[in-house]
């Protein structure tokens, strides 16, 4: 299953960066000739798309190598951490757009807007919504943090392109300062955007809960011979959940039962939560909960 899910996040990643090197392409070449400065802003945009998908296949070879020595949890993390690089390149696009809207807006340039440019922006909107589906697709299928990530991010492209098109036909009608304001608006989606995926992030990596307490709690109290739960944890990714709790047992319950009792909540656990890949259950004595 590893390696299957390894495979095809390469497939992915390789099928989106040649479709975001053929959007980058066509928003550049025609933004120049037309001196649009949002639909060029849009397509640097797309050259950093192509960036994090490189970024992504990178982090991918190394998310999916085998547990070792030294890494005993495995390496998934590092999947997640690329999506932080992400979020900081949007943040670089966001400052370089704006600083170019302020040039364009002390030295305003004529649009030339045409028939042909608004059928470019078109067909990159077309594209970037067949990636947006299939990258999230692909995401909930192999319950990728950066897949999930880089479909939100494709998400405000198709909204970003959709803005540019309104301020090529208003900058047609003379209001060239729709493009600046565009550009700013562009500014706007892609905060927004780097910000979803840097809270998503942060919280994988500061081991924030993932699964409900009381989920946990039921499914454990449902098992013949547990008395009661405790200190229930949950961290990690959807696709890597770490679980640790405490079950108290009747006192005078040997250790071979204690032992079969662990193993059945740990089995019902994986089945309702397929996500988790280590359990860890501290067995106590039914006495330690009147203890304490």
């Amino acid at each position: 299953m590893e390696e299957a899910n390894y495979r095809e996040l390469l497939k992915v990643n390789v099928v989106v960066l040649l479709l975001n090197l053929l959007v980058c392409i066509a928003k550049i070449v025609v933004g120049n000739a037309i001196n649009s400065i949002s639909m060029v802003a849009d397509g640097y945009h797309s050259l950093t798309d192509m960036g994090n998908n490189i970024i992504g296949i990178v982090g991918i070879n190394f998310a999916y190598r085998p547990s070792d020595e030294k890494h005993p949890y495995g390496h998934k993390k590092i999947e997640t951490m690329v999506t932080l690089i992400i979020a900081a390149a949007l943040l670089v696009l966001c400052y370089e757009v704006t600083i170019g809207a302020i040039k364009r807006f002390k030295q305003p340039v004529a649009v030339d807007t045409n028939l042909y440019s608004i059928l470019v922006m078109a067909a990159t909107i077309l594209i970037n919504i067949f990636v947006a589906m299939y990258e999230k697709k692909k995401a909930d299928t192999l319950k990728s943090d950066f897949l999930a990530s880089d479909s939100i991010h494709t998400t405000s492209d198709v909204l970003v392109s959709v803005s540019v098109i309104v301020g090529l036909i208003l900058s047609r009608y003379g209001l060239s300062i729709a493009d600046v304001i565009i550009s700013i608006f562009i500014v706007i989606m892609i905060g927004r955007a780097a910000f979803e995926i840097l809270s998503k992030s942060t919280g994988v990596l500061m081991d924030s809960v993932v699964l409900d307490e009381k989920d946990i709690e039921r499914l454990v109290l449902s098992v013949d011979g547990v008395k009661s739960c405790h200190k229930i944890r949950t961290r990690g990714r959807e696709d890597d959940i770490k679980v640790d709790l405490h079950v108290l047992v009747g006192n005078d319950m040997n250790v071979y039962d204690a032992h079969e009792i662990s193993e059945v909540i740990e089995e019902r656990l994986r089945g309702k939560f397929p996500g988790i890949t280590d359990v860890t259950i501290h067995i106590e004595p039914e006495s330690n909960d009147k203890q304490s």
